[in-house]
């Protein structure tokens, strides 16, 4: 849900609002992680991420996920027949969920921006949902991205707006009764896309989505119309498919 609610619901909860680092508040989500039938923010994921793989061609090919998660997105993935999908997190609570649904998948806890077990010039496609803003050295974690891909090779990403986040939104849950906010860092999309450049990767699709009347009815779940006439027409999550040249 979009982050200005929550902080309206931190008042509710004992202790101070802190910023946790990712891997530890991951690892506290991820038990109810894929139980979140009211989040916005997910589902918004969902509809980007089934418009941005639209064009980038699955089968045969070597895929990593970047910040996998519990495998929101694997079921479609392997729909589409790759030769090996492998899966990096920084909270093995995530990756731990993941094998449960996925006792035969590859992951690896990621450590320092490392994509341990991928050559040079060895994937396809590298995606990335909802998680690079959780990176704090953006450079060189896209420098190993660009170290695995293959000439050619596809770049999805979604992720929170960095309009978003320079207001002061943030990913909060609840843990334990108390309000746990997940480190973020702004990403403006200038520095991506200097760093793209760098890179001699093109952006070949980039769209954004910001809050609007079709997304009324998640505030009225949560009881908090004011905050979506207040928020109505700030950008809130951002889709980009890049390609390797």
């Amino acid at each position: 849900m979009f982050s200005k609610i929550k902080r309206k619901l931190s008042g509710y909860f004992t202790g101070p609002l802190k910023d946790t680092e990712p891997a530890a508040a991951y690892d506290m989500w991820a038990l109810q992680y894929d139980a979140q039938p009211d989040n916005l923010m997910l589902a918004l994921d969902e509809e980007l991420f089934s418009s941005l793989i639209k064009n980038v061609s699955f089968e045969g090919k070597v895929v990593a996920d970047v910040g996998c998660g519990t495998g929101r997105h694997w079921q479609k993935i392997f729909a589409k027949a790759p030769k090996v999908l492998v899966g990096y997190d920084v909270s093995e609570g995530m990756l731990n969920k993941l094998k449960a649904k996925y006792p035969q998948s590859v992951t690896h806890q990621l450590t320092n921006n490392r994509l341990q077990g991928l050559d040079d010039n060895s994937c396809d496609v590298i995606m990335s949902t909802l998680a690079i803003a959780h990176i704090e050295d953006i450079e060189d974690a896209l420098k190993e991205w660009n170290r695995v891909l293959k000439h050619g090779g596809d770049i999805v990403i979604t992720d929170y707006h960095p309009d978003n986040l320079q207001k002061g939104g943030d990913r909060t849950f609840v843990h334990e009764g108390k309000l746990v906010a997940v480190k973020s860092y702004v990403h403006t999309f200038e520095r991506l896309r200097a760093i793209a450049t760098q890179l001699d990767w093109e952006v070949l699709y980039f769209t954004e989505r910001a809050i609007d009347e079709s997304m009324q009815h998640w505030y009225e779940k949560k009881n908090a119309l004011h905050v979506f006439e207040k928020y109505k027409g700030c950008a809130i999550i951002y889709g980009m498919h890049l390609r390797k040249k």
